[in-house]
């Protein structure tokens, strides 16, 4: 029979609450016994033991580490003002870690984050669910073969919905930054453009208590061009507009002789052309990854748990782990740190700290 590991949710109502359900994913997976959760809000703490089915309900996620020495923790939270505390402390005690995504508001944050996994011998899971998609490891494969010719480019946009611009790029823009980084290898440089109500952003536009905790972000049109160690050219956007349906979040995939379209989400939605651009492009369903796993939002994330647990038992670095994670700050703060500095910056940035108050 498989092991099954104690787990522990810490989770904040009312500051970022369970992120995407990733309480009930650890609840509901097979190879999970959920023995304990925590919550400084009285009522968000009293709904979630009866929601989770657990008696075992702490307002400090402290003391529940300390009594409860669980052998995971899902860190579930959408805010991400708390998280580089939880994982230094969850590190310490030797648990592994599910934690919502996106890793930290900092660079310097993330190294810091590593750095205590890598001393204590445990692994880290971000929630970039898309990671794991089977869906996404056909597409991957089927680029491979050449279905769309050579890769040549890349081009994300973000969801574009009210948020669009710097809030856009660090809560949805990081997963189409995961997924560049799947077809195009890690980015080596950064190339970008912030701006506000048309003109370039000031140090004076920048605010540094975003929602969500995310920090310091700016800009309502943002843009930013890379390059990949597989010689694939890639481009990001997200600007403030009319439209805020966020039809458009994504990533297209041009070739040589065709192209894809990726839509994001917890089921992506894959449709193909294979005609060039300028051959007015007819766009059809892909069939072929209809069938392929996940049907929903639990198994999406279902399938990052087994990839943390399949780490620890294996001893190895997961697929969606806390480095590839650090990548999507790495490009979101390289199209920050290249319009600070009016030019083309190179990634990884030497400089870790936020390169908006640099």
């Amino acid at each position: 029979m498989a092991k099954r590991f104690r787990a522990a949710v810490i989770g904040r109502t009312g500051r970022g609450n369970y992120g995407h359900n990733l309480d009930m994913a650890t609840k509901t997976h097979p190879r999970v016994e959920l023995i304990a959760v925590a919550d400084d809000n009285p009522e968000g703490l009293k709904k979630a033991g009866e929601r989770l089915g657990v008696r075992a309900m702490y307002s400090d996620w402290r003391e529940m580490l300390r009594k409860e020495k669980p052998e995971m923790v899902t860190i579930a939270m959408r805010w991400v003002d708390c998280h580089e505390e939880m994982v230094k402390a969850v590190a310490e005690t030797g648990a592994s870690m599910f934690m919502e995504k996106p890793m930290g508001q900092t660079l310097a944050e993330c190294d810091r984050m590593i750095d205590a996994c890598d001393r204590s011998h445990v692994r880290m899971v971000v929630a970039h669910n898309m990671r794991m998609c089977p869906i996404l490891d056909h597409v991957e494969k089927r680029v491979a073969e050449g279905l769309i010719g050579d890769l040549l480019e890349l081009r994300a946009r973000g969801k574009e919905d009210k948020r669009a611009g710097g809030e856009d790029m660090m809560v949805l823009g990081t997963h189409l930054f995961d997924i560049m980084r799947r077809f195009g290898g890690d980015p080596l440089w950064a190339f970008g453009r912030v701006a506000v109500g048309g003109r370039e952003i000031t140090r004076a536009d920048v605010n540094q208590k975003a929602p969500e905790g995310l920090g310091s972000i700016a800009g309502d049109d943002i843009s930013g061009t890379f390059g990949f160690t597989k010689n694939v050219l890639g481009y990001f956007a997200s600007k403030k507009s009319s439209d805020t349906a966020g039809q458009r979040w994504g990533v297209d995939l041009i070739g040589t002789t065709g192209m894809l379209r990726i839509r994001a989400g917890h089921v992506p939605e894959i449709w193909i052309s294979s005609q060039r651009p300028d051959q007015n492009p007819q766009w059809t369903r892909m069939k072929e990854v209809l069938d392929l796993r996940p049907k929903s939002e639990p198994e999406a994330n279902h399938l990052m748990i087994d990839d943390l647990l399949d780490a620890v038992e294996q001893k190895r670095e997961p697929q969606a782990s806390a480095r590839a994670a650090r990548w999507a700050i790495e490009m979101a703060h390289g199209i920050y740190a290249s319009q600070r500095t009016g030019g083309r910056v190179k990634l990884p940035l030497s400089k870790r700290e936020h390169p908006l108050l640099a």
